[in-house]
């Protein structure tokens, strides 16, 4: 598993200032997306496969 330390995460547009659903996501690993809560960064991450998360993001956009 490749290394965080310079991962550039992205945070998910249903974020917002007030501190709702902050939830971000870590490209650049071909076979899996880092995925942790922007409110805490450093509590940790979940690392996913990328067809779940693939299966997860296309299920939520239905």
């Amino acid at each position: 598993m490749q290394r965080l330390d310079s991962a550039t995460w992205r945070k998910s547009t249903h974020s917002n200032a007030e501190g709702g659903n902050c939830v971000e996501a870590a490209g650049g690993i071909p076979s899996a997306v880092p995925v942790r809560d922007s409110k805490d960064p450093g509590a940790g991450h979940l690392v996913v496969p990328s067809a779940s998360w693939i299966a997860l993001t296309a299920s939520l956009r239905a």
